[in-house]
């Protein structure tokens, strides 16, 4: 179960990003996702070598798993290390590519950059970098010369807003930068917190495979002996 949930943290992670992918040039960014689906593929493993060893009542089975789970605990503690790290880059990776993302744009031939700031627009109920009147400043804005914004900047509850710069109450006020930051941090945090928890998780866990071996350390009579192919 944590394995699954462990994947299922890394893969939102991967399919969240791509929305924002323009917006963040540095791909090592999702190096801590890319951990945390390892951890939760090979955690799945981890259990069943556990689970067989504790049925079977191997020493030499648990002390591997124990093993095992310790590397996994080190990983994980690397994983919420570099999700720090990474989250206080996120502030300054938007800020270094966002101005050259909303130059790119072409409303009249949508690319993928293009489509990205709609999205974004859209989703995040914002316009501009700081503000709508950012526009003003980009290619598109000065070739269409028509003193509007893309339609993307329109409040969703208007279905006559045209994005002119003469009705700025149609449109969202709010600039989409300190949104987008927002956002990767959010997603960033959720892989530190997966991280933490399945730690935790993992800890108790080494910890009661050590409370096994140790009772079949000290207690003899614990131990199955094999005399003549019958159990004595």
């Amino acid at each position: 179960a944590a394995a699954g949930i462990l994947c299922y943290v890394g893969a939102y992670v991967f399919i969240t990003y791509d929305d924002y992918d323009h917006f963040f040039e540095d791909v090592y960014t999702l190096i801590p996702a890319v951990i945390i689906i390892a951890v939760g593929t090979l955690l799945f493993i981890i259990g069943l070598i556990g689970c067989c060893a504790t049925i079977r009542e191997s020493r030499c089975g648990l002390a591997t798993f124990v093993i095992i789970l310790l590397l996994v605990f080190i990983t994980e503690v690397v994983v919420v290390v570099l999700g720090y790290i990474y989250r206080a880059k996120v502030e300054d990776e938007v800020d270094h590519s966002i101005r050259k993302v909303y130059n790119g744009y072409n409303g009249t031939n949508p690319d993928a950059a293009s489509r990205a700031i709609d999205y974004v627009q859209r989703q995040l109920r914002c316009c501009g970098i700081h503000n709508y009147s950012d526009w003003e400043n980009t290619v598109w804005f000065k070739q269409t010369k028509n003193n509007s914004v893309p339609l993307s900047c329109c409040k969703a509850a208007l279905s006559n807003c045209t994005g002119s710069l003469t009705h700025p109450m149609d449109l969202y006020s709010e600039g989409c930068e300190a949104l987008v930051v927002k956002k990767l941090q959010e997603i960033m945090m959720y892989v530190i917190w997966a991280a933490l928890a399945f730690a935790a998780i993992q800890l108790l866990g080494m910890l009661c495979a050590c409370l096994v071996l140790c009772r079949r350390s000290r207690d003899p009579a614990y131990e199955l002996l094999i005399t003549g192919g019958t159990y004595a």
